[in-house]
């Protein structure tokens, strides 16, 4: 019996995923305000202290479903991109500010204010933020993913993006 109860246990433990957060949508209903994960790997960044190009906005008629949250896309390629490797093009901390979790909360993140680095997608919340992110993107990135793991399991924001209103994916 004692066996039994061990490999029951066992196999519920690996059953039973992860406890992991909600990624931010706004009031959009959208992940990233309904802007295109995929397409930021196709615009030109620009060198720390500069603003970077203005994001994608997807299409409210090609969407996928990732970590309980609806994402828009462009086009089909780039949402079939997105399925094959969705965490590959999701924004880091479920799309939250890179720079409120690295000092340790969760806070929404505009989806024009990012960076790409080492082939992971940074969103931070206001230009003033990515300033301050953008001062020690090596440390400030250090300092995220040591609080991420005791920030991820809480709620998603709630709150708005300041200086920032998203119409949401183009309809068709």
């Amino acid at each position: 019996m004692k066996r039994f109860a061990l490999t029951l246990a066992t196999t519920l433990a690996f059953a039973v995923p992860a406890f992991a957060g909600d990624q931010y949508v706004d009031g959009t209903g959208f992940a990233v305000s309904g802007y295109d994960v995929v397409s930021y790997r196709n615009l030109d960044q620009a060198p720390v202290g500069q603003s970077q190009p203005e994001a994608v906005r997807g299409r409210a008629d090609i969407t996928a479903d990732y970590n309980g949250a609806t994402w828009a896309f462009a086009t089909e390629e780039n949402r079939d991109k997105f399925l094959e490797n969705p965490a590959f093009y999701a924004p880091q901390y479920d799309g939250h500010c890179a720079y409120g979790v690295s000092r340790g909360g969760k806070v929404p993140a505009n989806p024009n204010l990012w960076r790409i680095v080492d082939n992971k997608l940074y969103l931070n919340i206001t230009d003033v933020v990515v300033g301050f992110f953008e001062e020690d993107v090596p440390g400030n990135i250090n300092l995220a993913e040591g609080n991420w793991p005791g920030i991820e399991p809480a709620d998603a924001s709630t709150s708005v993006i300041p200086k920032f209103t998203s119409e949401g994916p183009i309809s068709n």
